[in-house]
């Protein structure tokens, strides 16, 4: 998001603050606000009828949610829920001054659509990763990425089936069994990476 946009959002909006953990919308809650985050992080997920979630994505500092602007373009409800990761701060701007900004303003309209076309693609990346790809390779790749320098992962069984859209149960039978192959040592909300190797191996990429 460039200064000069930064500058006429602050402008034609507001700024709010909002604690971690608050739920920031919901699915079949109407939406009347565009968003702008300007620090914290907000997490957009699903919540199936069986209790099952899966994250969809991550806004950041800069970014906007793109459900959002879906649900203002098309006059329609929420499909799925935003909470706040962490603290935040953001820009929020009606849905009648969204809708003219829109016509008015180049700089505006391409900051949304550019949005809106990059996380679009990472949704579609996303089911694709959830629909072919196996859970071991996925499971692998995800520990690789979330690792600290220490190789620890820092995340319950539960926060990993969220993030990677499956059952707790599925994950830790897969963890269960790269224990028991001497890639990682799993403890209480905590999985140490023992292997890097191994797991870069079934995940396609090159040794680093």
């Amino acid at each position: 998001m460039s200064n000069q946009l930064a500058e006429t959002l602050g402008r034609i909006g507001r700024k709010i603050n909002a604690p971690a953990g608050t739920q920031l919308f919901r699915p079949g809650s109407g939406c009347d606000i565009f968003i702008v985050v300007l620090t914290g992080q907000v997490r957009v997920q699903m919540v199936s009828e069986t209790g099952r979630e899966i994250v969809l994505y991550r806004v950041n500092p800069g970014e906007t949610c793109v459900l959002t602007t879906s649900c203002l373009l098309t006059n329609s409800d929420y499909q799925a829920e935003g909470i706040a990761e962490t603290d935040i701060e953001a820009h929020v701007i009606d849905s009648s001054v969204f809708k003219q900004c829109l016509a008015d303003s180049e700089p505006f309209r391409d900051f949304v659509f550019s949005t809106y076309s990059r996380r679009f693609a990472d949704l579609i990346e996303l089911i694709e990763e959830v629909v072919f790809r196996r859970i071991d390779i996925r499971l692998a790749r995800h520990l690789m990425k979330l690792s600290d320098e220490n190789g620890c992962v820092n995340q319950t069984h539960q926060e990993l089936a969220v993030e990677l859209g499956s059952a707790r149960e599925v994950i830790s039978r897969q963890l269960k069994e790269f224990e028991r192959r001497g890639w990682v040592t799993l403890s209480r909300g905590k999985i140490l990476l023992e292997n890097c190797g191994q797991l870069r191996n079934i995940t396609g990429e090159a040794r680093g």
